[in-house]
């Protein structure tokens, strides 16, 4: 059973930083891509970014391009989402996701899911 726990959530001003954690556990997740989501309140669940296993390939929405910055250590099994120049506008629960692909963006569905960390960007 592969378990995702995600870690480094926040209250933070507009402008600020913040990174995001998510530590597999279980098993190696190798060939797996992992990636974030996040679901603000009243809105729908969007794709944020992803990573595939060698880290060769990034994806990322279009309202975080050139702010967020996603990267994955494989040795300790986690993936990380560099948050910069936040805005009010992403504050939202942040889960992180994993399953086989490259992309994970387009996806309804996931093998594994985290609970989600709550991420808070005041004005």
């Amino acid at each position: 059973q592969v378990q995702l726990v995600e870690s480094g959530g926040g209250l933070v001003q507009t402008g600020g930083s913040l990174r995001l954690s998510c530590a597999a556990s279980g098993r190696t997740l190798r060939g797996y891509a992992m990636g974030w989501l996040r679901q603000a309140p009243g809105k729908e669940r969007e794709f944020v970014s992803s990573i595939n296993w060698s880290g060769s390939t990034t994806s990322y929405a279009d309202s975080v391009k050139g702010r967020f910055t996603i990267s994955r250590d494989n040795a300790k099994n986690t993936v990380y989402l560099q948050m910069s120049s936040l805005k009010p506008e992403d504050t939202a629960v942040y889960y992180c996701v994993a399953d086989l692909g490259v992309v994970l963006s387009g996806r309804n569905e996931y093998n594994y899911w985290g609970q989600g960390t709550q991420v808070t960007v005041s004005s």
